[in-house]
């Protein structure tokens, strides 16, 4: 009964180390490497893809759509966001670029 309990309780511990970011993510992170150096701009623009059950995905989510959402010509800095519910049921990918 207690080497049971054991191998139960191991088999948890496995389960959420490996699960662990799996139902819901929500990361946001720069597209740079000098970020000390980094002057954004006055403009902003966004972007995004979205893809629903592994099976349907639309959007633009590049440096170019967002620069055109912004009406920027010269980009000087981008970040990424990544939004994911349960192992990428839903998923939304969103690129925002600044710039003049």
């Amino acid at each position: 009964m207690k080497q049971t309990r054991i191998i139960v309780v191991l088999i948890l511990a496995a389960s959420l180390i490996l699960l662990s970011g799996c139902a819901y993510v929500n990361v946001k992170s720069p597209l740079d490497v000098d970020l000390d150096q980094t002057t954004l701009g006055e403009k902003s623009g966004v972007a995004e893809a979205r893809s629903i059950l592994w099976l349907f995905a639309w959007g633009d989510a590049s440096y170019a759509a967002a620069a055109a959402d912004g009406g920027i010509t010269t980009m000087r800095h981008a970040d990424q966001e990544i939004f994911n519910v349960l192992f990428g049921l839903y998923t939304r990918w969103r690129v925002v670029v600044y710039g003049d």
